[in-house]
């Protein structure tokens, strides 16, 4: 019998280790997929093989016969798992009862078999024939009275082909909208960046790690998020690398790390120490951090001491005296209290950046999920130009994104605000004016829903409305369209929270063949570090009524656009076509795709500051200026806390794998907060009570989530964490970051009260 009962205990052994080697094998036990599992673990991440559904985070340098995580072991196991969802499940069960499961009980339900459409009458799903499918969407889309009136979101695991295509047929019916995952993470990077070197993405590749002095790891969970990483961050501590990590929450994995491909260290239980100075900083205390170090080195230059890269400032930059003065007219009080770390560690922190040579900065969520995200990471890089640290090795602005291909998506046109050359070029290679006005974003999608203005919803993957904020808002939005449509491998609670009339299409997954009429096709994706790859699946698909998400976007567009210019037909079977498309509405980046593509690990994406050159109006790099210490907005309540919502360690996304989160001494709940203990008794509540959170807003609507756990952990004084989605209820729809629509889900405020 399965012991289900809520249990927290301080897990005080290393990351990685035997516990990741458990947890791989109990994945694979659990979707019955031992045997084919292992097999298909072998292939990932390889020449050859398929790129891991999971995290972004590049391959390694292929001498690695494994190249997985724990996490991306688990992202496969449950796409390659036994179980299925058939219409017989749906005969079994309405929508008003599968509301009623949760998010972990849908997701071990299995892979999705064939089409399936939503009965009003039954309140159930039933089987429907893909060619009523399409012409239901086309019968939608054709009816609309505006084009503006439906949203076409993109999940970040959107191979680029794929992807491609559902941004020429978007455009060629006539709409900008696209709201895709990029949207709720690092757009602040795609927004923010390119005002200061020129373009969205970083500027770090893989060898920069061998060659690095310092590496800064700002709001980011890697041992989480993107385990593949801890490898990096092993080896360059067994170099001396000093590795700094900000976060108001300590994660285990940066603490001490054990990789599970060192069988020495796996045998002798040993592990490597990863963080050489923790700073436990205040949530959103990130700009005054950044600001006490360029005070350090404003100062000590103007004492004489040579710290800043004078030749690269005065051949590659504008703009620094507006940063100097502005910082230089801060109070060290002032930037300690916003910043909640002492002046001593600060100046630590700028002694290790100011000896280094070479420095990398990587960032996460922490940085982007802020009020003003934007301008956030443009701080980032503004500390990186002083002491010239981009265009060497070892050094530059490291963005670590989330999903498989959610940098490569935006590449290949998911991009609600497209740049009029881009357009311009769709138009000469496709035959046909795309509109100019930009679309929506993802907040802006969900407003547009709960106006009335938009119809209809196409989910190219993805869980939309579990991942967006304001979930009571959000679900009630979501029901006014008239149809929602879901492309998607696994059931989940957007094909439950859907329009009058509703479609689930299933799709290949990531590791399974595509087949066409010409033979097998593979894709391609593009990593955090600008690496395109080729991916192959070697598995079987899991129902012979599955589509390729190539063949549904030609099939959508085929049936909504019957006099189209584009010639879809042609594109199902021949992905070849796609990327010789791709090359010629991007020619810089992507000439001669075809044959780039067939080198066995791909081939790397042009980032001109890598080169020094900076894709700026004036042509330099630009340091900007954020006024101030605070990236969010003052809460004169004496009671505010600030939230950030977070991911387990049994999660990706919105995918729940388990109630456990190891790491962090979770077992068998979600439910929980995570609180200073200080902070705690101060408001005289007791460890391990019931309490609720309730947002601080001012625009009249009550946000509240009861029944959590409190539990002492080491937060930072004023900061509190708790699971992502089951907190976006608390998340306000218009509470994010201007520049770039992003969610501020790192800084929420909120009062604890006794549940």
């Amino acid at each position: 019998m399965v012991d289900d009962t809520p249990r927290y205990k301080t897990y005080n052994h290393p990351a990685g280790g035997w516990g990741a080697a458990a947890a791989t094998a109990k994945v694979l036990l659990e979707q019955s997929v031992i045997t084919k599992g292992s097999r298909a673990l072998l292939s990932m991440n390889q020449p050859g093989g398929f790129k891991c559904p999971s995290c972004a985070y590049p391959d390694a340098d292929c001498k690695k016969t494994l190249d997985f995580c724990e996490n991306g072991a688990k992202a496969l196991a449950h796409e390659a798992t036994k179980f299925r969802v058939t219409r017989d499940f749906f005969a079994r069960h309405t929508v008003t009862e599968l509301m009623e499961q949760t998010d972990y009980w849908l997701e071990m339900q299995g892979r999705l078999t064939e089409p399936m459409r939503y009965d009003a009458a039954s309140d159930k799903y039933v089987p429907v024939h893909w060619d009523e499918a399409f012409a239901t969407i086309g019968r939608h889309l054709q009816a609309l009275d505006s084009r503006d009136e439906a949203e076409f979101y993109t999940s970040g695991r959107t191979p680029n082909e794929a992807a491609f295509l559902y941004s020429i047929f978007v455009r060629e019916f006539g709409t900008n909208n696209f709201p895709d995952c990029s949207n709720m993470c690092h757009e602040p990077t795609s927004r923010g960046l390119p005002l200061s070197i020129g373009i969205g993405k970083g500027t770090v590749v893989m060898e920069d790690f061998e060659h690095t002095d310092a590496i800064f790891i700002l709001g980011q969970n890697t041992g989480t998020n993107s385990p593949r990483m801890m490898s990096n961050l092993v080896e360059a501590r067994k170099r001396g690398v000093p590795i700094v990590a900000v976060n108001p929450m300590p994660e285990r994995a940066l603490i001490r790390f054990t990789e599970p491909q060192d069988i020495v260290q796996m045998a002798t239980f040993g592990s490597t120490p990863i963080t050489s100075e923790f700073v436990h900083i205040r949530i959103g205390g990130d700009l005054a951090l950044l600001k006490g170090m360029m005070k350090v080195m404003f100062e000590r230059e103007a004492a004489g001491e040579a710290i800043l890269d004078h030749d690269f400032l005065a051949e590659h930059t504008i703009g620094i005296e507006a940063v100097r003065d502005e910082v230089l007219a801060l109070a060290w009080p002032d930037i300690v209290a916003a910043s909640g770390v002492e002046e001593a560690q600060i100046r630590r922190c700028a002694e290790i950046y100011i000896r280094a040579r070479a420095t990398m900065i990587c960032y996460g969520m922490g940085i982007t999920q802020q009020l003003r995200g934007s301008e956030l990471v443009q701080q980032v890089a503004n500390l990186l130009l002083l002491k010239g640290n981009f265009g060497r090795p070892g050094a530059g602005i490291s963005p670590i994104r989330g999903h498989s291909n959610v940098q490569g998506d935006r590449t290949v046109g998911i991009d609600e605000k497209p740049s009029e050359a881009y357009l311009d070029r769709v138009r000469d290679v496709f035959g046909f004016d795309p509109p100019r006005a930009h679309g929506h974003h993802t907040v802006e999608s969900v407003a547009a829903m709960e106006r009335g203005t938009a119809k209809v919803f196409i989910g190219l993957g993805g869980n939309f409305v579990r991942a967006v904020p304001d979930t009571d808002r959000s679900y009630a939005a979501m029901r006014k369209l008239a149809l929602t449509v879901g492309i998607t491998t696994k059931l989940n609670r957007g094909h439950l929270v859907h329009g009058r009339e509703a479609l689930i299409l299933p799709v290949v997954a990531r590791s399974e063949a595509i087949r066409t009429a010409l033979g097998e096709q593979f894709i391609t994706v593009e990593d955090s570090f600008s690496n395109v790859s080729a991916s192959r699946g070697v598995l079987e698909p899991a129902s012979p009524d599955l589509m390729p998400e190539v063949e549904i976007v030609c099939r959508m567009a085929m049936a909504t656009l019957p006099a189209s210019k584009v010639p879809w037909a042609d594109y199902i079977d021949d992905y070849g076509r796609i990327r010789d498309r791709i090359a010629d509405v991007y020619p810089a980046i992507y000439s001669d795709f075809s044959e780039r593509i067939q080198a066995p690990n791909g081939f790397h994406l042009d980032v001109p500051p890598r080169r020094r050159v900076w894709q700026t109006a004036n042509g330099k790099a630009n340091f900007l200026v954020l006024p101030g210490l605070e990236v969010n907005a003052p809460v004169a309540d004496p009671e505010m806390l600030r939230l950030a919502t977070v991911r387990s360690h049994d999660q990706f996304n919105t995918t729940i794998y388990s109630y456990n989160d190891r790491y962090r001494g979770v077992y068998n709940d979600r439910m929980v907060l995570f609180m200073n203990a200080e902070d705690r008794t101060c408001r005289g509540l007791e460890a391990g009570s019931r309490v609720a959170l309730e947002t601080i807003s001012d625009d009249g609507i009550d946000r509240r989530v009861e029944g959590l756990t409190l539990l002492d952990y080491p937060m930072a004084r004023g900061s509190v964490a708790g699971y992502y989605p089951e907190l976006n209820p608390l998340l306000p729809l218009d509470y994010h970051d201007k520049t770039s629509g992003t969610p501020a889900a790192k800084s929420i405020p909120v009062r604890v009260v006794a549940g």
